[in-house]
């Protein structure tokens, strides 16, 4: 099946939101509470990436992944960093992609998506943060991500730690 990569429009938002919860129900089992997965709610990821796109001073450039008959199956947002690193001032937010649709290739073409976006917008260096206990780490290293640092986070009950992974250019 041919996906294609393009940019996320307004009318994508409540699909990006789907596959968000979504994503994060699959992925994240047995790494986060459950009671928290199943708290999660569409109608809130649909109004947090609507601000995120819309609303924010700095807005985050999303494209989403599309199936010839239209369905969102997944996304990949990027903007500035958010904490103030001068190193690396990009930061890409999210890459979800529907379990279904995962290890085709369309995570990286997400990404390289995302990273060109970055590029356009004048940062050639960006990180990312992934959950250290998400199986998924390797994909980033696969993209030639380098190790950063680490830092708890906070979801829901839960003390969780983050993993960085950097880029000097893509």
């Amino acid at each position: 099946m041919e996906i294609s990569i393009r940019k996320a429009h307004a009318q994508d938002v409540p699909a990006i939101a789907k596959v968000h919860v979504d994503t994060w129900r699959t992925t994240y089992q047995g790494i986060i509470a459950s009671e928290f997965l199943d708290s999660l709610s569409y109608q809130e990821s649909e109004r947090m990436w609507q601000n995120g796109i819309t609303s924010s001073p700095n807005p985050a450039s999303l494209c989403v992944a599309e199936t010839p008959g239209g369905k969102v199956v997944g996304f990949a947002a990027a903007g500035h960093e958010r904490e103030g690193d001068k190193t690396y001032p990009g930061e890409i937010y999210a890459i979800y992609l529907l379990q279904t649709y995962q290890r085709q290739g369309i995570g990286s073409s997400l990404f390289r998506a995302c990273a060109q976006e970055l590029n356009q917008r004048g940062f050639t260096r960006f990180l990312l943060w992934v959950l250290k206990a998400n199986p998924s780490r390797q994909f980033y290293e696969a993209l030639g991500g380098k190790y950063l640092r680490e830092k708890e986070i906070r979801i829901g009950n839960e003390r969780i730690l983050e993993v960085a992974y950097a880029w000097l250019s893509v």
